[in-house]
């Protein structure tokens, strides 16, 4: 990290990473009273090496510690992975599959846009209980992956070909329940708290990132699109089940805190109809293409794209003839938009007291950046 020249009238602040909204990282702010004239995110506190691990896993094995880098959205950052695997051995996977996995990414990321609403309300300093809500709230999400998987966040679900087991009996019942439940809760969700005075207070016109900005600064997920701009790579190059999916990419035009924390509430919307849409027509069929256990991949460099939670991951793999992936260069989405993060105060005015809101609405997960 490169040390600025600091004025004499600039003071700089180190914000976190004990403060209890910086999460697992430090924030450094060149500050004059209450002023941020710069932000200086020092990410580094978690990084694990998984790009490395990965080199020495088999392609089945890697599944594991590639899941670790966002626990509340393992599903989607999981696929990623698996898909680069499948095109690098030529892999088809079953239709059925490919719906079953649409519904659990979803699933992942209203699970993940759960989290993430509950931290903004905090990060407004009001309503605490919002937060209690969409804990809550995740939990209908958490049991219905425990009943499907086994498991609650870490799911390895998702296997090169297809997925582990195919859908319990009943279960299309229990997510159209669950779907109903929760589209009832986030009418409440909007009038306790995208229209409440306080956080509108905190959120309206700050950090505001024009479109030209977004593109320029390699914005991506719910921050590009909270600034008018309709990229979702699930629309674009879609993946799995979701060219035969019915759904919209939600955008808004006011490109604020504001604005990136509806569309995260409108994308929940959307999810909710992915979910009922693949538990009403998810075709019969095989869920899986086997592939040996220790299976190898020819030669190749493959690229897979996904859209999680926080925008677009891409997964680069190199194989060599192996039963383990060559190099492998994970492409994260909080990295790109902490480094949007970074340029807000040359953007726009921001306080002090403004930092605990843009962060949030930024969404960051460090696991993710630091890898």
């Amino acid at each position: 990290m490169t040390e600025p020249v600091i004025e004499p009238d600039i003071m700089r602040m180190s914000w976190g990473p004990q403060h209890p909204m910086s999460g697992q990282t430090r924030i450094l702010l060149d500050i004059d009273g209450e002023k941020v004239h710069r932000i200086i995110a020092d990410l580094g506190f978690t990084h694990r090496g998984i790009e490395k691990i990965l080199e020495n896993r088999t392609f089945l094995q890697g599944i594991i510690p590639m899941e670790r880098m966002v626990m509340a959205d393992t599903p989607n950052i999981g696929l990623g992975y698996v898909m680069a695997t499948e095109e690098a051995m030529g892999i088809e996977v079953p239709e059925r599959a490919n719906w079953i996995r649409s519904m659990i990414c979803e699933m992942a990321r209203i699970n993940s846009h759960l989290y993430a609403f509950g931290l903004q309300a905090e990060s407004t300093g009001y309503f605490p209980a919002v937060f209690l809500w969409t804990t809550v709230d995740r939990t209908i999400i958490l049991r219905l992956f425990e009943e499907l998987t086994g498991a609650r966040w870490s799911l390895n679900f998702f296997m090169p070909g297809g997925v582990h087991k195919d859908l319990p009996k009943g279960f299309e019942d229990k997510v159209i329940e669950g779907v109903e439940y929760l589209r009832r809760r986030f009418e409440q969700y909007w009038v306790a708290m995208v229209e409440n005075a306080t956080f509108e207070l905190r959120c309206d016109h700050v950090g505001v990132l024009k479109p030209e900005d977004a593109i320029r600064l390699g914005a991506t997920g719910p921050v590009l699109r909270g600034s008018g701009i309709p990229i979702d790579v699930r629309k674009d190059e879609p993946y799995a089940a979701y060219g035969d999916l019915d759904f919209e990419v939600i955008t808004e035009s006011a490109c604020d805190s504001m604005a990136r924390t509806k569309v995260r509430y409108r994308e929940i919307g959307q999810s909710l109809d992915i979910m009922e849409q693949v538990a009403n027509e998810v075709p019969s069929g095989p869920i899986r293409t086997n592939v040996p256990l220790f299976a190898r991949a020819k030669a190749a460099e493959v690229l897979s794209r996904v859209e999680t939670a926080r925008g677009e991951m891409g997964v680069h793999l190199f194989t060599d003839g192996g039963m383990n992936p060559y190099r492998v260069k994970i492409h994260s989405p909080t990295l790109r938009n902490m480094y949007v993060f970074e340029r807000l105060a040359e953007l726009d005015e921001i306080l002090v007291a403004d930092i605990p809101v843009l962060i949030n609405s930024i969404d960051p997960w460090y696991l993710d950046s630091d890898r």
